[in-house]
């Protein structure tokens, strides 16, 4: 069932435990803003208001001790893109609390293959995301049941490995 642009964003202020997402692509170029990703690959130092409207957002959920966390499914080596946004957006968004791990599958089998990206709410409200080319946002639904998403998000978590030691060993390569 289609879920308006409202109502999902909603979703980030009414949730009273945890989001959960789950990243699938390599590029998320088509919803992001091309003068910031130019301005990462040119070696800009990153502009202090940086994606400041979602990093106020998860800092007034997780001070309200409210858990947002995700999983990236990804392999190396990194796109451009995903340089940019490991690189500015999760290092930037872990200093407001959100918590982010990977799922590498560069030298394992992607045990998700074909699962679309979505978000998970206090385990009771899934909305799957669809993308276009270049990672253009084109639409969400919200999902009917919720147990298969959440063995979804649990298989991913146990694949996966906290973002901080993976960026550590991988980050610069």
């Amino acid at each position: 069932m289609s879920i308006s642009g409202d109502d999902f964003e909603n979703l980030f202020s009414t949730f009273q435990r945890e989001a959960f997402r789950l990243e699938t692509l390599d590029d998320y170029s088509g919803s992001s803003n091309a003068a910031n990703i130019r301005a990462f690959l040119d070696g800009e130092p990153q502009p202090a208001d940086y994606n400041q409207d979602w990093v106020e957002e998860v800092r007034a959920n997780t001070d309200n001790g409210k858990r947002m966390y995700r999983v990236h499914i990804l392999s190396r080596p990194l796109t451009p893109y995903l340089r940019f946004e490991l690189g500015w957006g999760y290092t930037k968004n872990a200093t407001a609390g959100e918590e982010f791990f990977i799922l590498d599958t560069t030298e394992q089998p992607n045990p998700l293959d074909g699962v679309p990206d979505f978000w998970a709410f206090d385990e009771s409200t899934v909305v799957t995301m669809r993308y276009g080319d270049g990672g253009a946002f084109l639409d969400a639904d919200k999902e009917s049941t919720v147990e298969k998403w959440l063995g979804y998000r649990d298989l991913a978590l146990s694949h996966a490995v906290p973002f901080a030691e993976w960026w550590e060993r991988h980050g610069s390569k």
